[in-house]
């Protein structure tokens, strides 16, 4: 994989761009932490380099310094909100996040319940929580939130928050997903922190959009296809701009609250730290870029694949047409079509020739690889197994899993477990394969190849089900199908 992103240098700059922030105020910092914190594939895709787990690394550098606290909504706990890529709620996310924090040695020092209005859900988790021995604050829901200032900068406001005890200079706020009242967990503590004394600090980090590339650069134009469905669109910072003549990217959301921030702030201090919503943010991403060319490309292609989303989510019924149309629009910026994803012909070729599903993976060293729908195995589960055997160099006729150990497998799923499809889905071929591997070292060898696979571009001439999403999302292969079903049934 072409690398287009120095991750040990952000590592290093980012670190130290947080520590210089925290000097800047009275030794203490309260970091609005944005986006996903573990595995965050979307910017390992887009800046190829990238580790998933950048963040946490970073975190981890800051640990003797920093403390976590994790924001919930009283209304997402009341209202069973899930997180869509993990399928939990978010008060069930809370207890994950603290289990993997403190699986990192990083202190979470307390959750925060806001806006809340007595909901009894909210309550009820307030006292799991406590039972477990991990320190509850409840915040409130304030009338006129955020533009009644007056009101919010006042005991009536802020001041009827519950005031979190912190030990450390710097304080992570994060959340289990958007919405949840990071900010405004932030600006209660200024002003709470202001009251006793402390001239505390606000910072924002968030990956994107990167403020000090170009507003049509594909890398943001990227993180607005990944957040078409928020309707958030990239744009100039004007306060940036009118401070300082210096052209930066922030996105609507922060650029229209900033005035009613900066007012706060000027409320809380007396004046404003900062001059425009790009001073509040302290992402060194945009630094650490080492090859243009390949994050733009890298950046096309997840264009590409998020509009493929956007269109099966439509056939699903679980997208609006405003999104895959959004999406549209930002191909036209980029350039770019579906035909710039190589793997979507190879796939839809071989359907074509077939009659039936099939499906294409784009190997590491630019190798095409394809898999047709047989008697034994899904067109999914053909391309999983004929990519692992041109990884391992075995001819494409040997045969590592023998028909007589799949025929029981399909027995077992038709005659057994009510399935209607007696083919190899990818997670029961790759069982099969591990199975042969007893008695067929070729089979073993095939096996090893399946790290290779991770950064692989695949495409179906359907849409995937279920399990083989699941399955390629597990070996990080990059996958998208067309937009249709493999039969005319409902019910799928």
């Amino acid at each position: 994989m072409k690398i287009g992103f120095d991750n040990k240098k952000y590592l290093k700059m980012q670190s130290e761009h947080i520590r210089n922030r925290i000097n800047q105020f009275d030794n203490k910092l309260y970091l609005e932490f944005g986006g996903k914190l573990f595995d965050d594939f979307h910017a390992s895709r887009v800046l190829p380099g990238f580790a998933p787990d950048s963040k946490l690394q970073m975190l981890m550098q800051l640990s003797d310094h920093a403390e976590i606290v994790i924001v919930i909504s009283a209304g997402d706990i009341e209202q069973n909100k899930i997180r869509g890529d993990l399928g939990i709620t978010y008060d069930t996310d809370v207890l994950r996040l603290i289990d993997a924090y403190r699986g990192k040695n990083l202190y979470v020092g307390s959750v925060v319940i806001t806006q809340y209005s007595g909901q009894n859900s909210a309550q009820l988790f307030k006292n799991r929580l406590e039972k477990l021995g991990i320190k509850v604050y409840i915040h409130y829901s304030i009338p006129g939130y955020p533009s009644n200032i007056p009101l919010i900068v006042s005991d009536e406001g802020f001041g009827k928050n519950d005031y979190i005890e912190t030990t450390r200079p710097l304080v992570v706020i994060t959340a289990p997903g958007p919405g949840s009242g990071k900010m405004a967990t932030c600006l209660s503590q200024l002003y709470h922190e202001h009251k006793r004394g402390i001239h505390a600090g606000y910072a924002k980090f968030e990956t994107f959009p990167i403020w000090n590339i170009p507003l049509k650069h594909p890398v943001n134009l990227a993180y607005e296809a990944a957040t078409a469905d928020l309707n958030d669109v990239n744009m100039i910072d004007p306060f940036h701009l009118e401070a300082y003549g210096k052209t930066t990217v922030n996105y609507n959301r922060d650029v229209e609250i900033f005035p009613v921030l900066n007012a706060i702030f000027e409320k809380i201090y007396g004046e404003s730290p900062y001059k425009s919503p790009t001073d509040m943010g302290v992402n060194m991403a945009g630094n650490c870029i080492i090859d243009d060319e390949v994050c733009q490309e890298a950046s096309k292609q997840e264009i590409i694949r998020r509009y493929y989303q956007a269109l099966n989510g439509l056939a699903d019924g679980t997208r609006q047409e405003s999104e895959a149309f959004k999406i549209e629009l930002l191909l036209k910026q980029a350039h770019i079509s579906i035909s710039d994803r190589k793997v979507v012909g190879a796939a839809l070729q071989l359907a074509e020739l077939t009659g039936a599903p099939a499906a294409s993976m784009e190997l590491q060293d630019g190798r095409m690889i394809t898999g047709k729908t047989s008697d034994l195995l899904g067109a999914s589960a053909a391309l999983l197994l004929n990519a692992l055997k041109a990884l391992a160099g075995i001819d494409h006729d040997v045969h590592v899993i023998s028909p007589e150990a799949i025929e029981p497998i399909q027995r077992l799923k038709t005659s057994y477990l009510g399935s209607r499809n007696p083919r190899l889905h990818t997670d029961e071929v790759l069982i099969a394969l591990s199975i042969s591997t007893a008695h067929n070292k070729e089979a073993e060898l095939a096996l090893e190849q399946i790290p290779k696979l991770a950064g692989c571009q695949a495409h179906t001439s359907v849409m995937l089900s279920p399990v083989d999403l699941t399955t390629f999302k597990k070996l990080s292969v990059q996958v998208t199908s067309e937009a249709k079903y493999e039969n005319k049934r409902f019910f799928h």
